[in-house]
């Protein structure tokens, strides 16, 4: 079953930078708000930006504690050129122990992954903290409606910490944790 989810998530195109793909922007985002929902997540939104929308929710059953903003896109990158691919960039395709589908890696797997274990955590003994998800669909254009979302949702965005799921490991068996990311620079 986790498999499967997956694979429907990878096989939408949601590549923010052709406006061909503005219903998959959309599809995409409604897909992930399903999926908070479905995983005991309230006040789940799919909000509007001058751009691709943003999806939010948040799980505050853990009343006193912290609350960790988690972060992540479900934008990809256009898959040109097509014929370097070796199967679909949107038919999630499992070689080996991998799978192959554009976004498996950046980033529809990592949101992926702090899905399952959040739903995990909340369906066997709860979180220890307060958890809100923020997934936007601007990253690979370099989020430029990500600053006015954030400014125009100041309290509905408060945490005392945030966690950007967008990062890759060295190994399979070594977890790796990112403290500093350079961002933009141009």
């Amino acid at each position: 079953q986790n498999l499967a989810e997956y694979k429907e998530l990878l096989a939408i195109p949601s590549i923010s930078t052709l406006s061909q793909h503005k219903p998959d922007m959309q599809r995409a985002a409604e897909w992930l708000s399903k999926k908070l929902s479905g995983m005991g997540f309230k006040n789940v939104e799919v909000l509007p930006t001058a751009g691709h929308p943003v999806v939010y929710g948040e799980w505050l059953g853990a009343p006193g504690k912290p609350i960790v903003l988690i972060y992540g896109h479900y934008d990809v990158q256009p898959v040109d050129p097509l014929n370097e691919w070796t199967s679909p960039p949107f038919e999630p395709t499992v070689r080996g122990d991998n799978i192959y589908a554009r976004g498996a890696s950046d980033m529809k797997g990592q949101v992926h992954a702090f899905l399952k274990a959040l739903e995990a955590l909340v369906k066997n003994e709860g979180l220890a903290v307060n958890v809100k998800v923020l997934i936007e669909g601007e990253e690979e254009i370099g989020s430029p409606s990500l600053g006015a979302f954030i400014e125009q949702n100041k309290s509905k965005l408060k945490c005392a910490v945030s966690l950007n799921a967008d990062s890759g490991i060295t190994r399979p068996d070594l977890p790796s944790i990112v403290y500093g990311l350079r961002g933009l620079a141009y």
